[in-house]
């Protein structure tokens, strides 16, 4: 099956209001907003790879399994958000408020939390890294990975791997809350052979460690 590299669903919305909508599994990698509100919306499972999403209010919206890499969310307000299994790296988040936003398993990797508001470093469920973090898994499953990041489609999703093509640390440690070694390696193992269609946060791989 061939690979389309274009970048389907996408937003390029200035001033508007799409509230209570549903985007769930949308890929919105570089898409570019401002000033827009999506209040009570569900972004669940959404990519938001290189957006911009600058002075946009996403009161009450979920988050589930979202992916923030990269993203410009400068002045845009969150309050009242559910983050569960989320990733933000290397996310501008200048005069973002968070107020009243739930977390769950959330990671945040190089970001400058100070820049943000109503946040709090001590909020549970969160895991902080200024930095991608070395990794620190077993021969086996590295293997294993590897092996995954053969397949085309897994390898232009670009969900496993840093931007120098390794193994991205922070979304093995979210796998790892999840999931035991053992399922993890078969997991990557099973998904080699079986995926063949364009995906786009880490979450499309879940169903293969559940198994």
């Amino acid at each position: 099956m061939a690979r389309n590299n274009s970048v389907k669903g996408n937003f390029h919305y200035n001033k508007v209001e799409k509230m209570n909508k549903n985007f769930m599994y949308n890929n919105l990698a570089r898409s570019n907003c401002y000033a827009s509100s999506f209040a009570g919306s569900n972004f669940n499972f959404v990519s938001f790879r290189g957006a911009h999403f600058k002075s946009c209010d996403f009161y009450g919206c979920t988050f589930k399994g979202a992916e923030f890499i990269g993203t410009n969310l400068k002045n845009s307000k969150f309050r009242h958000a559910k983050f569960e299994n989320t990733i933000f790296e290397e996310v501008n988040l200048d005069n973002v408020d968070f107020r009243d936003a739930e977390f769950k398993d959330v990671i945040f990797v190089g970001c400058d939390l100070s820049k943000c508001t109503n946040l709090g470093v001590d909020v549970l469920n969160i895991t902080i890294f200024d930095e991608i973090p070395e990794l620190n898994i077993s021969e086996e499953l590295e293997e294993a990975i590897n092996k995954a990041m053969t397949n085309s489609f897994i390898k232009a999703s670009r969900v496993l791997d840093t931007k120098e093509g390794k193994i991205n640390p922070v979304k093995i440690c979210l796998l790892q809350k999840l999931f035991s070694e053992e399922e993890l390696i078969k997991g990557f193992n099973a998904m080699t052979e079986e995926i063949d269609r364009d995906f786009y946060t880490l979450s499309y791989l879940l169903r293969f460690f559940k198994n």
